[in-house]
């Protein structure tokens, strides 16, 4: 049984963990009592145990909402329903060697906040390997309380043969205010940009080579174009807070996205988008945030499930604050992918123990063969 106890951690905060109890201190006669008593009175203990969770990115954020431990058994999806035959292509599947070892050399850079020479080096990191590909930049000074910072946004597009756009988006940054502490973001800001640079390199692969077998590869068609909706790559920049997470110290990178693709008509072009954070953890358990949109986040499900992962997602859910916000403000459908419990009590989370050695390539692998395969999905509806 699971008992959720009130606990801050700093930087982004789980006012709530989940913890084992034992039944014979929570009901001391248990023990001594007949099987068919045990069952009687464990079973409504077991129905009537709730939990209260709340999660945000900020120093010193609260709890503002309920998290709920719950099985990972999740409802159809209520989207659209699919209007295409019988799905017998080859299932997706990334590079997981190649994505850790990704994460190792983004890690290997050091602490990467905005506008430090590390986070330069990442940028140009980034770059290298979006050679040929279609890029833009999204690049702004963000006023903030610690001062005026350069934030880039970095987005590489893959155009397909349907009207409208699926994005997937990952922040590259580390904390300002963790600096000179040796903090290095293995997890947190180096596995989202090591696996967005994968599906870059799946989606590259489709276009060049539309017969390779798998999904991405059998949705090129012979324009060069996906079969299938535009699929837009974004290294966000400035998800961190400066000092303290609120509402408008953090996610600096994504609002202003969201605040020009509103302008420019981008965002009435948008699908579905989904966030990649903090997705390299070894003990894999992606929650279901309820500040997502819930067709969405049972589509992600449905495509965990064929795969065999469903085991890693949604046991908890609650409301998270990460770089889908803004866009789900707007009516973007979005979902975010994240494991917000990085060790025992989420203590690796925003320390200098947040580092290589925590994550494993098969959560990367199966975060990554996920999101492909709900990309596929979609591009089916």
């Amino acid at each position: 049984m699971l008992k959720i106890e009130g606990k801050r951690i700093a930087g982004k905060t789980l006012n709530g963990r989940a913890t084992r109890i034992d039944t014979s201190e929570a009901l001391p006669c248990v023990a001594l009592c007949p099987l068919w008593l045990k069952i009687c009175l464990v079973l409504p203990l077991a129905i009537a145990i709730t939990s209260t969770l709340g999660c945000d990115k900020g120093t010193g954020a609260t709890a503002s909402a309920a998290v709920s431990i719950m099985p990972t058994a999740v409802p159809p999806a209520s989207g659209p329903a699919s209007s295409a035959g019988p799905d017998n292509e080859p299932v997706p599947h990334i590079d997981a060697k190649r994505v850790f070892e990704y994460t190792r050399e983004v890690t290997a850079f050091g602490e990467r906040y905005m506008g430090n020479e590390n986070h330069k080096k990442l940028e140009r990191y980034i770059y290298d390997h979006l050679k040929g590909d279609e890029v833009e930049d999204d690049a702004f000074t963000a006023d903030t309380v610690e001062g005026k910072f350069p934030v880039r946004n970095i987005i590489d597009k893959f155009p397909g043969t349907k009207d409208g756009i699926i994005v997937i988006m990952g922040h590259y940054d580390t904390n300002y205010w963790l600096r000179g502490t040796g903090y290095v973001g293995a997890n947190d800001g180096g596995s989202s940009t090591a696996i967005l640079l994968e599906y870059a390199n799946q989606l590259r692969d489709a276009a060049s080579n539309p017969k390779a077998g798998s999904r991405p590869s059998s949705s090129a068609g012979a324009s060069g174009k996906r079969a299938g909706y535009s699929v837009w790559l974004v290294w966000s920049d400035g998800e961190e807070a400066v000092k303290t997470w609120s509402d408008t110290d953090s996610l600096y990178g994504a609002r202003h996205l969201a605040e020009k693709w509103e302008k420019d008509g981008t965002l009435k072009k948008i699908k579905a988008l989904m966030v990649m954070d903090m997705i390299g953890d070894a003990d894999l358990d992606i929650i279901r945030n309820t500040n997502c949109t819930p067709w969405l986040l049972d589509l992600i499900y449905t495509a965990a499930e064929r795969l065999g992962y469903q085991s890693h997602f949604y046991a908890t859910e609650g409301p998270i604050e990460d770089d889908h916000l803004p866009f789900v403000k707007r009516g973007v459908p979005s979902a975010d992918v994240i494991d917000l419990d990085y060790g025992y009590n989420n203590v690796f989370h925003h320390t200098p123990q947040d580092t290589m050695d925590k994550l494993s390539p098969k959560s990367l692998e199966i975060v990554g063969d996920t999101t492909l395969e709900t990309i596929h999905m979609l591009d089916r509806r």
